[in-house]
């Protein structure tokens, strides 16, 4: 192996005859840099949006929601909520209602998913209070004596409400027949809240407990008890276990399963660009096999004297293959360098900025995670020897009579 990594070595640092091969051969390691260096870079980016995205979700909504199979609602949930908050693995356990309504202000109409909380304790739950905009976070009693509600950024915009506006929600009860007649909510508008999430931001608005259970005549009952676990990223296994402690009829979903299209989807993504980024690597070891071939072909007569000393076809085969493997290594470590340097300044400095007003975020996130940087560098490697397998089998086939017989 020594003297095939010298006699290697002494083929790459040779002049060649024909500039077009070393041309080749530098365009080669600077297309697998850059694939490198791209896919760092866009991985990063993506693990950065993929983050932010779950901050936003875990710190809005809860980790786990529990509900009912027997019924849509749970009636005796006083009991069950001090069961789970005394459990170890949970912070903070809250009832809460939750259903679809019409919502209007001025003339302009809406649809809301209605959230009915108990404030002192959503606040254990979630963040609430961190994501208001304007005004504030629903007051236990309120001077008006409306009942209060805090509408989402986009929600708000597009009702053209603010805090203190009163908007009008449409309770729908079923009277005789077929006959639906809607009653009529006053609700004032304590505050505005922007999570960062569009789906939240346009569609969500949040009232006290009391005042979702008679919106939609639930008496005392409500839609399911929410909870904050210590570590989120088990959720799922807590949910698992909450499962098997409570039994019939209640069922638990965590964050990650009631988020799972959008998870699914980012991962898709994710391993969509890394495959396409790939095309680049890809194409850059084609030109290593190109600048071997052509390597092969300006050193047959070297290589026809070196089997005639008595060198065999296996020490051929090994010299070409590592020229390929050096080749595919400096461009994959600059690469590596360059996307690695360039994924640290911007986590540091922030140099790419983003409009805020749009993405609710300042910067381009990233999280730069060492395996993705090992599993790029390992791709590209490989796919370099794979492109320098046909080079050095070509390499081993010559014959030393007929490769000397070339020279002359």
């Amino acid at each position: 192996m020594k003297v095939a990594f010298y006699i290697a070595m002494k083929f790459l640092k040779a002049r060649h005859r024909n500039r077009f091969v070393s041309l080749v051969a530098v365009l080669a390691i600077v297309g697998i840099a850059i694939g490198v260096a791209a896919l760092i870079v866009s991985l990063s980016v993506m693990n950065g949006f993929e983050g932010e995205v779950r901050s936003r979700i875990v710190d809005t909504v809860s980790h786990i929601n529990i509900h009912s199979l027997r019924a849509e609602n749970i009636l005796d949930w006083r009991p069950l909520v001090e069961r789970l908050a005394k459990r170890g693995d949970v912070v903070a356990a809250a009832p809460f209602v939750y259903g679809k309504v019409p919502i209007a202000h001025e003339g302009l109409f809406d649809g809301v998913m209605l959230r009915g909380v108990v404030p002192s304790r959503e606040v254990a739950i979630g963040n609430p209070e961190s994501t208001i905009v304007r005004g504030e976070w629903l007051p236990e009693r309120p001077d008006s004596g409306l009942p209060q509600i805090a509408l989402g950024l986009y929600l708000a915009d597009n009702l053209s409400a603010g805090p203190g506006d009163t908007i009008i929600i449409y309770g729908l009860d079923a009277a005789q027949g077929a006959r639906i007649s809607p009653k009529l909510y006053r609700l004032e508008v304590c505050g505005v809240f922007e999570t960062g999430m569009f789906d939240f931001d346009a569609a969500l608005a949040y009232i006290n407990l009391e005042s979702a259970q008679r919106i939609f005549e639930l008496g005392e009952a409500v839609t399911g008890i929410e909870l904050r676990v210590r570590n989120f990223y088990e959720a799922d296994k807590i949910a698992d276990r909450i499962e098997d402690d409570l039994g019939f009829p209640y069922y638990a979903m965590s964050w990650a399963e009631m988020n799972k299209n959008l998870f699914s989807w980012m991962t898709i993504e994710k391993w969509g660009l890394f495959l396409l980024l790939s095309l680049i690597i890809a194409v850059a070891a084609f030109n290593i096999a190109s600048t071997l071939i052509m390597i092969v072909m300006e050193k047959t007569p070297q290589v026809g004297i070196l089997r005639a000393m008595g060198a065999t076809s296996k020490l051929i085969w090994r010299v070409f293959f590592i020229q390929g493997l050096i080749l595919g290594l400096i461009g994959t470590a600059i690469g590596g360098i360059i996307g690695v340097v360039l994924a640290f300044i911007q986590n540091r400095w922030e140099v790419v900025s983003l409009p805020s007003e749009i993405y609710s975020i300042s910067s381009l996130p990233v999280d730069m995670r060492a395996l993705d940087v090992l599993a790029i560098c390992g791709a590209s490697v490989i796919i370099t020897l794979i492109s320098s397998i046909y080079p050095a089998v070509r390499a081993a086939k010559s014959k030393p009579i007929e490769a000397i017989r070339m020279s002359n």
